[in-house]
């Protein structure tokens, strides 16, 4: 991030402030690769993911000047989710010596394009779907003029409730890990109703923040959700299937979770046969 800052303060301006900072995001991925590849440890980006979104909103709007009480909204949700994502990061995260065992499987599929895999999937994709999550943010801080303040502040609820589904899985999870038997699966509380509540929380989470943007330029609805439905396709796409099958390698009891439990969006549970 240092380096961002820097070429933020000392690099030339391009005259866009969203090019700026997505030039600046990009330089600080790339640090943080080095030391990936340095350490052999790709979680080293884990916890850009959850500093980034915050520290491109302030910037944004210390920039543009704007005081409005949809900044102040969009704000609050912003550091409220990476609030909760920073430390729930803390809490499970037991030293550098740790990696998310998806990255090595990420390298291991790519083989001999195991480099390029961890530069490009697993550090400079997330990189770009953050940014274009946080675009309709920029749209929120930096445009002049009114919004449409009845989807303000529906975008405001939902991302306030997304936040709340996120943080009560999060403790769910924690609790039924510290106390779980040998085979045992998780599917009671939130998770009894999504069998990934966390990932349906942090859609709607980026679906809030491309709400604010709609709601301050509604004619560019169709390209502002654009961040909110690549997250969405990251998520079904690769996140859960990877998710599922290391949980039915574990524990094949799972699969009756499956059977009973929906997978993105929560609803009620089926009655097992």
């Amino acid at each position: 991030m240092g380096v961002g800052a820097v070429w933020l303060t000392l690099g030339p301006d391009t005259n866009r402030l969203w090019l700026d900072t997505l030039i600046a995001d990009v330089l600080a991925t790339l640090v943080i690769f080095v030391f990936s590849r340095l350490y052999r440890n790709s979680s080293f980006y884990d916890a850009y993911w959850s500093v980034i979104p915050p520290l491109l909103l302030i910037y944004w709007w210390s920039q543009s000047g704007i005081h409005s009480v949809r900044c102040w909204l969009i704000v609050l949700v912003v550091a409220l989710w990476a609030i909760r994502l920073t430390a729930n990061w803390v809490y499970s995260f037991p030293g550098l010596h740790h990696e998310d065992w998806r990255y090595p499987m990420l390298r291991a599929r790519a083989g001999s394009w195991a480099f390029l895999a961890d530069l490009v999937a697993i550090h400079l994709i997330p990189t770009v779907l953050v940014f274009a999550g946080m675009v309709p943010a920029y749209v929120t801080v930096t445009r002049p003029g009114g919004d449409l303040s009845w989807l303000t502040a529906i975008a405001f609820l939902i991302g306030l409730a997304a936040v709340a589904i996120e943080f009560a899985a999060d403790g769910q999870m924690r609790r039924f890990t510290r106390d779980r038997r040998p085979g045992e699966v998780m599917d009671r509380g939130l998770w009894s109703w999504s069998r990934h509540p966390n990932y349906f929380g942090e859609f709607s989470f980026w679906l809030s923040l491309a709400l604010f943007g709609i709601a301050v330029s509604p004619t560019d609805a169709w390209w502002l959700g654009l961040g909110a439905v690549g997250m969405l396709g990251m998520f079904l796409g690769s996140s859960i299937p990877m998710m599922e099958q290391r949980s039915l390698q574990r524990r094949p009891e799972y699969q009756d979770v499956i059977a009973r439990v929906s997978r993105f969006v929560p609803r009620p549970p089926r009655i097992s046969a």
